[in-house]
């Protein structure tokens, strides 16, 4: 029983399969690519947006994977740190996620397409490190 959630890994002659969710890939990839020099941070969605407030992190975020004919194929939509080579950034993702994949699970990705959704500088660091704790200094010293 195939679907387009799950990937084949192995099987044998008994008709015993080992299949692997595709999110658990999305996962491996999310964490490789934060590894890699130059990326800031990987795209989220509302609903990763809203589990991050509650704690919880979406470590396969920014990461989507389509399989076609049992071939699987990657989107990865990163931040990139300001200043960075974005084209050498973008080689050496595609390189580690490919790597990566390959070592824990003997798949081979058909293709690994980076998408840089924006640059982050310091200064955004900063001007949101202040955001989240003028709030709470400013409150106290009105009181």
């Amino acid at each position: 029983m195939a679907d387009n959630s799950t990937i084949l890994l192995s099987s044998n002659d008994n008709g015993d399969e080992t299949r692997v969710d595709l999110s658990v890939l999305e996962v491996i990839l999310g964490i490789a690519a934060r590894k890699v020099d130059g990326v800031n941070d990987m795209r989220g969605s509302l609903r990763s947006g809203l589990n991050s407030l509650f704690g919880h992190s979406n470590r396969g975020k920014g990461v989507s994977l389509s399989v076609e004919d049992n071939k699987l194929t990657a989107d990865i939509y990163v931040y990139l740190d300001y200043g960075v080579n974005v084209p050498k950034v973008a080689v050496q993702l595609q390189k580690k996620l490919v790597a990566q994949l390959q070592q824990m699970t003997d798949l081979a990705l058909k293709a690994v397409n980076i998408h840089v959704v924006g640059l982050v500088s310091e200064d955004d660091k900063v001007e949101e490190a202040d955001t989240l704790f003028s709030s709470t200094e400013d409150s106290e010293a009105d009181r």
